[in-house]
């Protein structure tokens, strides 16, 4: 997915098992953010900095969605640790982080695997990618910040 391009209407289920629609957002700016794993260090540092400047975020139009390939209830001790007010897609099926290209091949003390590149993607009210903030851009700590 690439920026000028609409996002898919269906994002998949939520930490509830309820399946979350892009159209339940039209009016709004979407923070559709996608991060490797529910509570490793950086990954909470993220949520963190959303959930701290959230009511800041709501304020300028945004909506915060959260996207990994964990599953529901990971996601709802996620939620619950960490006080997260915006919903958690369990993409456990891969079908989003395939969709906007961010499944790929990872290097961590030289094994290759496939993972989830930290990536957030900025969609305007109606619904299309107006920036992405790639792996490289991302500042965990600050990411409201970056998105504000």
């Amino acid at each position: 997915m690439n920026v000028g391009d609409k996002a898919p209407e269906l994002l998949g289920k939520n930490e509830k098992g309820e399946d979350i629609f892009l159209s339940s957002y039209k009016g709004k700016k979407v923070v559709l953010y996608f991060y490797p794993k529910d509570n490793t260090s950086g990954c909470t540092a993220q949520a963190c900095s959303l959930r701290d400047s959230y009511d800041d975020l709501r304020k300028a139009g945004y909506e915060v969605i959260g996207v990994s390939v964990d599953d529901e209830k990971s996601h709802q001790k996620f939620i619950e640790k960490h006080a997260l007010p915006f919903t958690l897609i369990a993409d456990t099926e891969k079908k989003l982080v395939e969709q906007f290209g961010v499944w790929a091949e990872k290097k961590m003390y030289g094994r290759s695997y496939m993972g989830t590149l930290r990536t957030t993607f900025i969609l305007n009210e109606e619904g299309v990618i107006e920036r992405i903030i790639t792996p490289k851009e991302v500042s965990t700590k600050e990411h409201a910040q970056q998105i504000l």
